[in-house]
């Protein structure tokens, strides 16, 4: 097989993230439920005569050789070369690029990941889903939990995950129209860093309940509000309909419905000043089964 094409790469949504406290590294220890839906990027691999790995869309504001997308699957490259002693041969990537940057939602974790089980599976490498999100992890916390593939209750800096139910839900999301930095988030004095840690059985005896109104928060929300007021007036008109929170660092900003039609009225009310869309939760990643079998440990 030379080529794989139309492979998604869906976007998350947190569910909640409650930050609870500080490494001495200064990474941010995390507590979050990262929860797929079905609004995808479409990625195209296509093996190459020599050894490059290039990129052949070009993505605004994303340099060539900054995509996780080529770090990744050079790392995968590299790692083949070590197992194997010889490079494989090289990859033509082409990006059908939906998802925003800077809008919390993993969109370039979600095609790295996307494009390392492509790699994976086109090389013949033989790499198991915990080496993969090992792979990956240097490059971006969120990397893993794509090529882990399921909802799951994440900590750590996002890296320890375990699988857990997600309400079957509609999601309506809009985008606010800004790009939000994470570093910025993150270094801000006047964030949250103390949250009480939760439990996972917390989390599912609330989403067994049925309610439509989300679990804990998200403690980044009050700083991306005040760094980026476009993130706050999208959270005030969402939240007329729903329990509206932003996912990751922003910017995106969300509410749970019911039903399809449900998400269909809201959307029908949006103004024109955001781009709109709905999505429905998945239990797992559209790959999961056709590209990570081999991973089932």
């Amino acid at each position: 097989m030379r080529s794989l094409h139309d492979c998604p790469a869906p976007a998350k949504l947190n569910l909640f993230l409650h930050v609870i406290g500080r490494r001495a590294d200064g990474y941010h220890l995390l507590q979050s439920v990262f929860q797929l839906i079905d609004r995808t990027d479409r990625l195209h691999f296509d093996l190459r005569d020599d050894e490059r790995i290039v990129r052949t869309t070009d993505v605004p504001g994303v340099p060539h050789d900054q995509d996780l997308i080529v770090r990744a699957l050079r790392l995968l490259q590299a790692e083949f070369a070590r197992r194997h002693g010889r490079l494989p041969p090289g990859i033509d990537v082409a990006v059908d690029k939906i998802l925003p940057m800077g809008g919390g939602l993993g969109g370039g974790s979600s095609d790295a990941a996307t494009a390392l089980m492509a790699a994976n599976h086109l090389w013949q490498a033989g790499l198991t889903r915990e080496e993969l999100m090992a792979l990956g992890l240097p490059l971006g916390a969120d990397i893993p939990f794509f090529l882990f593939g399921e909802t799951a209750f994440a900590e750590g800096v996002g890296e320890a995950l375990q699988a857990v139910d997600g309400p079957d839900c509609w999601y309506v999301v809009l985008e606010p129209g800004v790009a939000v930095p994470t570093p910025a988030i993150f270094s801000a004095v006047d964030l949250t860093r103390d949250a009480k840690p939760v439990r996972i059985a917390d989390f599912s005896s609330h989403t067994n309940s049925g309610s439509m109104v989300g679990f804990g928060k998200n403690d980044l929300q009050n700083v991306a509000m005040r760094l980026f007021p476009p993130v706050a007036e999208a959270v005030e008109w969402l939240s007329s309909y729903g329990d509206a929170r932003m996912t990751g660092s922003g910017a995106c900003v969300f509410c749970a419905v019911s039903s399809e039609d449900a998400a269909n009225q809201v959307l029908a009310q949006v103004p024109q000043k955001y781009a709109a869309w709905k999505a429905k939760s998945l239990k797992t990643h559209p790959l999961k089964k056709s590209l990570l079998q081999i991973s089932e440990l």
